[in-house]
């Protein structure tokens, strides 16, 4: 069983101090067959198994012998982007032996094939991810409650960029320093990023009008009064899952707000009762945004940024079908697939891309 260890590049007793030493997992050795590779996880100490998002089931570590080495060979496809975590029976953790983090809890893995993705800092678990300066307290008569949304003009500031989950993009994936460097590199036009949290994603992102109304009467106009530069006439939505649905959505159903989206893993499967549905994605393909293109709305206006990740396979044909009626709306429209699932860990780079794009053909 050493060889096993030994041909992830970790040489010794499993165990041992000289072992952990040199761990640094995840660790990838092709697989052989129909290719794909096995990857190695370490674990020290107690029983633990590996929780993946959106990707597989839960894998538990095995132990070695009587030592506190915990380990589990995970085969995983080609070019795969995933973010995990170790479950024990009280409390999850991320990898310590993995300095790519996502928040203070997870861990990102990649296939030694999954694509770069340039611009995105390592952050650790224990990192503290730097926020914008500009803080609004919205109060929003329309849709109740108070959130804190953040604004951040990358470069200088520019088009606006509505980003949807706006929390995980400012705790979990550092978008504020990866936007910077972006339009630092000059891939993309200097802009104003605005940061909106969610209060209750599935009510305010399930193709709410209120939602977009507040944001047009409501949040902008605050914006426009903090004194940085912010070109609301070229609002830009970038939006994943349900995020990626309720941007679509504000594309069709307020042309005068919205002037181009970067949608990743849209939930195109939604309609308003799919949600209690035993299986949500098994009705119509494309959901209610399908059937309202099927209406020839024309989008002759709309530059449109369309990705999900390859190895969401149920997820394909709802995307793929709104691509296609979009484009026959007469949407300027680009298509691409990310290598990951269904994990902002993937969206990452289709982020910067695809917002660069759509700002590039304003």
């Amino acid at each position: 069983m050493e060889s096993t260890f030994a041909r992830y590049g970790l040489p010794g007793e499993p165990g041992t101090d000289a072992f952990w030493a040199a761990a640094g997992t995840p660790a990838s050795v092709p697989a052989g067959g129909d290719g794909g590779w096995a990857t190695l996880f370490l674990w020290r100490g107690s029983p633990a198994s590996i929780g993946f998002e959106s990707w597989s089931e839960p894998v538990a570590l095995r132990r070695w012998r009587s030592t506190d080495c915990w380990y589990a060979e995970v085969a995983m496809p080609a070019r795969l982007r995933v973010t995990y975590q170790f479950r024990t029976d009280d409390a999850v953790y991320a990898d310590p032996f993995n300095p790519i983090g996502a928040g203070g809890d997870r861990s990102i893995a990649a296939t030694p094939d999954a694509p770069a993705q340039p611009h995105w800092p390592a952050v650790g678990a224990d990192d503290v991810l730097p926020l914008p300066r500009t803080r609004i307290r919205w109060t929003s008569d329309r849709l109740g409650g108070r959130r804190t949304v953040r604004v951040h003009p990358a470069g200088g500031g520019g088009p606006m960029v509505l980003l949807l989950d706006g929390d995980d993009w400012l705790y979990l994936h550092p978008a504020m320093t990866a936007f910077d460097a972006a339009v630092a590199q000059g891939e993309m036009p200097a802009v104003t990023l605005v940061f909106l949290p969610a209060q209750a994603r599935e009510a305010e992102f399930g193709c709410r009008p209120e939602l977009w109304e507040a944001i047009g009467e409501e949040l902008l106009p605050l914006v426009a009064e903090c004194g940085l530069p912010a070109d609301r006439e070229r609002l830009v939505v970038a939006g994943q899952s349900l995020g990626g649905l309720s941007a679509m959505y504000a594309a069709l159903e307020f042309p005068d707000l919205v002037s181009g989206v970067a949608c990743q893993s849209a939930s195109f499967w939604w309609t308003p009762d799919a949600m209690e549905a035993a299986d949500p994605m098994g009705g119509p393909v494309g959901g209610a945004i399908a059937a309202r293109l099927r209406e020839r709305t024309d989008l002759s206006g709309l530059r449109v940024a369309f990705d999900v990740g390859e190895h969401e396979t149920r997820m394909l044909p709802h995307c793929e079908l709104v691509e296609d009626l979009a484009g026959q709306a007469g949407a300027t429209v680009r298509v691409s697939r990310s290598a990951s699932g269904h994990d902002r860990a993937g969206w990452r780079h289709a982020l910067l891309r695809d917002v660069a794009w759509v700002l590039a053909q304003t």
